[in-house]
């Protein structure tokens, strides 16, 4: 049987209201992807957070999938927003700047692990109207993502420094499961003859994203 409504959770009327109810649902994911792997995380599961239906959730988002989308990109836009103290000043050198974002989205795994799951699990049961907003907000936050890289690195041109954004996306979506295997996995690596198949995020991440900028700026 679904969960009775709280009072707490009435149905929003006014726009102000049904944003706030829609952050509180996002609220809830985050906190439940803390706890638990996105492919555990139902509907129901978040209406139980809640203390409400998933009926009631599904007025908000169209799916789990539509929740997951507005959280990748809260969760983004926040990393964006700390990356100007997080990141160092220019002048600097090139492969410091491609550390520290490697360094700083390793800091934040629940960003990581929704932005691994974009293609196979994040853009499915949700409908093109989503899809194109939600593509459309990424566009936007890459754009910026590749001016901050600019004005660290001013030899990338734009368009360069914006393919780089599209790159570090692809190589993130590879390279998270690989860093973050399953029990089973973590046990057969403990094999010392396989100790160099063991992945540390931060230190790939960080090395690809030094080589794809090498090669762009090479290439210009």
């Amino acid at each position: 049987m679904d969960e009775v409504e709280a009072p707490s959770f009435q149905r929003a009327r006014r726009p102000e209201h049904r944003e706030l109810r829609k952050q509180e649902i996002l609220d809830a994911a985050e906190a439940l992807l803390a706890e638990m792997p996105a492919d555990e995380i139902s509907l129901r599961e978040l209406g139980r957070r809640l203390g409400v239906s998933k009926t009631h959730v599904v007025r908000y988002f169209e799916s789990r999938e539509g929740v997951f989308l507005g959280l990748l990109a809260r969760l983004r836009l926040a990393w964006l927003d700390a990356l100007a103290d997080e990141w160092p000043a220019a002048p600097c050198e090139p492969d410091q700047v491609m550390r520290a974002w490697a360094d700083s989205l390793a800091a934040r795994p629940v960003l990581c692990q929704l932005w691994s799951l974009l293609p196979s699990v994040l853009e499915r049961n949700v409908s093109a109207d989503t899809v194109r907003i939600y593509k459309l907000v990424d566009l936007e936050h890459r754009t910026r993502l590749a001016k901050l890289v600019r004005d660290r690195v001013p030899a990338l041109t734009a368009d360069a420094a914006l393919t780089l954004t599209e790159y570090a996306v692809v190589s993130l979506v590879g390279l998270w499961p690989f860093s973050n295997p399953t029990p089973t996995v973590v046990e057969a690596t403990a094999d010392p003859r396989l100790a160099g198949s063991r992945v540390d995020f931060a230190t790939m991440y960080g090395e690809i994203l030094q080589t794809t900028l090498a090669g762009l700026l090479t290439r210009a």
